[in-house]
Parts: C-alpha cells; sequence; structure tokens
C-alpha cells in the first residue's frame, strides 16, 4: 500500500480558487462517470467491432481527464493502458510544443525564414516558421491517402520517393501560392519543421531534443517517435504514445503551458497555437488551424455542441488529443476508424452529457 501511495504522488496548487491536480508517476482518479449518459457514451464510443470488415467507429482508447484526475478511461483489446499507440497527425501537434520549448529559448522566431536552419529551403527563400505552422507555405502539396494514392504528395514522403529525406522531398515541392496567403494541409510543411528545428539544435541535441525538452518534463516515460533514414523526427505521423501520457501534454495545453511550478511552453506560444489563421477559409479542413493545433472556431463552429474554446490535435483513422480549458477537460480518443464514420462533434457532445453534475 505504501508503494502504491508512493505512485500516486500529487502536486496541489490552489490558483483561481481551484487546487489544481498534478499527475506524478500516475494520474489521480476523479469521481467517475456512471448514468445514462455514460452508458450513451459506451455506446457510441465502444460498439461492437467488426474487424472482418474494419466498418463502423472503432475506438481503442478513450480517457476522460477533469481537474487533473482521470474520470473515465476505457480500452478494446489489444489497446491497453501501457500500449504506445501510433497517433498519426497528432505527431504534428507534438512537435509545435516541441518547437514551442525552443522557442521560449529563443532558438527562433515567427518571422524567421526557413532556410535560415534548414538550407534545402533556400529555393523557397520567404517561407517563414509561422507559415510552415500554419500549412500556409504555399508549397504544391496533395495530401491524399486511400483515395487518390497515386498523386498522393504523402503516400510518396512516407512510403516511396521521400522516405529516405522527407523534409526534402517536402522543399522539392513547387508552389502553389505565394507563403502565408493560402492554407493546405500539408505533412510536409510538418516535417520541414522538424528539420528546421535540427538545423537550429545541431544533430546531436537534436536526437534527444523531445524527450529532454517536453516528454520527461512531463514524467512521460513512453514515447516513440520514429526518424526517416536522414534521422528526421517524422513530425508528420510517427509518434507512439500511450493515452495516459498523451493526456499530459493535453494538460500542458490546457493550463497554458505551464507544468506544476514551471512555465514550459511560453504563454504566449500557446496563445499562437490557439489562434485562427487569417487566411483560412471555413470548410477547407475538418476544423479551424491554428498554430499546428486545430480549433473550434469559425461560423459555423466545426464542432457546434462542444464549447468554442476547445482545441486538439488530429490525426487518421481517429486519432484526438481534445482540450476545453473552460471545462477543465481534457480527453484522449484513439481508435482505428476506417470508413470515416466517426464525428468528433457527436463524441465530444456525449462526453460532456456524462460529465455534467
Amino acid at each position: 500500500m505504501v508503494k502504491g501511495l508512493l505512485c500516486a504522488v500529487l502536486l496541489l496548487i490552489t490558483i483561481n480558487g481551484h487546487a489544481e491536480t498534478w499527475p506524478d508517476q500516475e494520474w489521480a482518479k476523479g469521481t467517475p462517470l456512471t448514468g445514462a449518459a455514460l452508458d450513451a457514451l459506451d455506446a457510441y464510443a465502444f460498439a461492437p467491432r467488426d474487424d472482418a470488415t474494419r466498418q463502423g467507429i472503432r475506438t481503442d482508447a478513450l480517457l476522460v481527464i477533469r481537474d487533473g484526475k482521470v474520470i473515465y478511461e476505457r480500452y478494446a483489446a489489444p489497446t491497453s493502458a501501457s500500449t504506445p499507440h501510433l497517433t498519426w497527425s497528432v505527431s504534428k501537434s507534438l512537435m509545435a510544443c516541441v518547437l514551442g520549448v525552443a522557442y521560449g529559448d529563443n532558438r527562433f522566431k515567427l518571422s524567421d525564414p526557413v532556410a535560415r536552419f534548414y538550407p534545402p529551403m533556400k529555393q523557397h527563400p520567404t517561407v517563414t516558421m509561422a507559415d510552415l505552422l500554419h500549412w500556409a507555405s504555399g508549397l504544391d502539396w496533395q495530401e491524399d491517402y486511400e483515395f487518390a494514392p497515386l498523386k498522393s504528395s504523402v503516400v510518396a514522403m512516407l512510403y516511396t520517393r521521400g522516405r529516405a529525406d522527407m523534409a526534402e522531398f517536402a522543399a522539392n515541392s513547387d508552389t502553389f501560392s505565394a507563403p502565408g496567403r493560402a492554407f493546405r494541409y500539408s505533412s510536409g510543411d510538418s516535417n520541414l519543421l522538424s528539420a528546421a528545428l535540427k538545423g537550429m539544435l545541431g544533430h546531436k541535441a537534436y536526437m534527444s531534443y523531445p524527450w529532454d525538452a517536453l516528454f520527461t518534463p512531463l514524467g512521460i516515460r513512453n514515447a516513440t517517435w520514429e526518424t526517416d533514414a536522414d534521422e528526421t523526427f517524422v513530425a508528420s505521423s510517427y509518434a507512439y504514445l500511450t493515452a495516459r501520457d498523451l493526456a499530459r501534454v493535453g494538460l500542458l495545453m490546457a493550463r497554458d503551458g505551464r507544468w506544476k511550478d514551471q512555465q514550459l511552453l511560453p504563454r504566449d506560444w500557446v496563445a499562437f497555437n490557439r489562434q485562427a489563421f487569417d487566411n483560412y477559409k471555413a470548410g477547407q479542413d475538418e476544423a479551424t488551424p491554428g498554430g499546428h493545433w486545430w480549433l473550434n472556431q469559425g461560423t459555423p463552429r466545426p464542432w457546434p455542441d462542444a464549447p468554442a474554446d476547445t482545441f486538439a490535435a488530429l490525426g487518421h483513422w481517429g486519432q484526438a488529443l481534445y482540450v476545453m480549458p473552460e471545462q477543465r477537460l481534457v480527453i484522449v480518443r484513439y481508435g482505428d476508424d476506417r470508413d470515416g464514420s466517426y464525428r468528433h462533434n457527436e463524441l465530444l457532445k456525449r462526453v460532456l452529457a456524462a460529465v455534467q453534475p
């Protein structure tokens, strides 16, 4: 029993009248969800799985944190609480957090040209770090997977022509727009950010930087981040974390970049992440882009049943980290959805109904 207590040491800080709970080695347990609304959440998220056809909503993990405490947690085999799950494009928002630490250390400015840190981008000399973070580099990129694989820039980068040096593959793209003028979702932009970070730090420091800067301070012990053959982290796609560990990133963002008594990410960096890109046009994607995070902003709001301050990291096949600061909620959802039937708004609506007193 003593050992269990030591593994669940918590730090309590009172801010604005609320006692804040922070995880140490483990998360504290809050009052678990019960009732009909919980049944409705379970029925939506964990309907019987069809593994033969891979049709329907196929949730691997669902974790709800409120006030820094676990109030709901469920997994579908073979995923468990100890499984580092492929996050797909949630990796992009993780890279934004890693870059936020570098930004706080004055490694770069948002207005810096990417070519300053990554020479292959000299062929696109006016693209800035902010442009990449907004997916607005102006590089001509096709982010198609199953529906148009032969024309897909991202498939070529991850699996064929570009897999040895993914950032260089992206840098060699043609342009379709002046930088900063138009949104076009691009895994290439994200991998260029990763290469720029390597240029800022040097190879040796870069190889441990996600752990030194982010994962270790948050107490994340089971993170894996794959690189390409050039030893550049695949920021677009290939980070693996347990649901509980990814929730730590959500709590960091929910509390404006602060972790316990340390301002790990500058507050102005988190504000940038949560500010909508000015040149985004409604309907271009499933949510409004901020600084490598997705926002519940715009008219109409992407997720109308969720609060306007909701923001998220989203990935292929249903991976999601949702943050609701005013509701003091962090939600992790891992999945293996293949047919597009999963809806962010529906899950968020049911979670909110289940957490209401």
